[in-house]
């Protein structure tokens, strides 16, 4: 597809297969991403869902911090599930402190308090009544966070029991929840619309 946008997932840990597979069904080209090299030319990024400390110590050993972030300020779309909105987050709480201080990316206004609905045996999946859909979207929470503070630039999208579960700043969108592991291709298109035309290279 000529027009198809160009989208990486950081393919680290988690589930990074099955955000490729539902971004290729929508259209969109897909790389890998585990190199700073493999980032030339995103239009956007996909963080998945795993284990946070995990990624977050693999992000530091291949050098993916700020290619990342120079990749967001060239204009490129970020998205985070699970995992990968707490990386997203300016303020992370919860984080094991035999681990020492949880690294992210520090771009999006929100604080994340993680696994804040439970253990892995507490997963659940439900549906949510998102901002701008008319139909609920099904949710797979797993050992899932919770957006515990939003900025004065952050748009809350939907809501689990009160708590702030799917958020949008300009390109940034950080979801508590699992959208690819449910066959429902919604979210994933709401994160396609903020795709921009191109980047630049610099």
């Amino acid at each position: 597809m000529a027009d198809a946008p160009v989208v990486g997932v950081l393919a680290l840990q988690g589930a990074f297969r099955e955000h490729r597979r539902r971004l290729e069904q929508l259209g969109a080209e897909v790389r890998e991403v585990r190199l700073p090299a493999d980032l030339a030319g995103l239009q956007g990024l996909v963080i998945p869902g795993g284990e946070s400390t995990t990624i977050g110590r693999l992000m530091t050993d291949y050098g993916l911090w700020e290619p990342v972030r120079a990749l967001y300020r060239r204009g490129a779309a970020l998205f985070g599930t699970c995992a990968g909105a707490i990386l997203l987050a300016r303020e992370v709480h919860g984080a094991p402190p035999q681990f020492g201080e949880q690294p992210g990316l520090e771009l999006m206004d929100i604080t994340v308090q993680r696994n804040a609905f439970g253990r892995q045996r507490e997963s659940f999946q439900t549906e949510l009544q998102v901002q701008g859909l008319e139909q609920p979207v099904p949710a797979m929470f797993i050992r899932a966070p919770v957006i515990e503070r939003v900025g004065p630039e952050v748009e809350v999208l939907a809501r689990q029991d009160e708590q702030v579960v799917l958020a949008r700043q300009g390109r940034l969108l950080a979801a508590s929840f699992h959208p690819e592991l449910t066959p429902d291709p919604r979210i994933h298109r709401l994160f396609l619309e903020l795709l921009p035309v191109a980047v630049t290279n610099s």
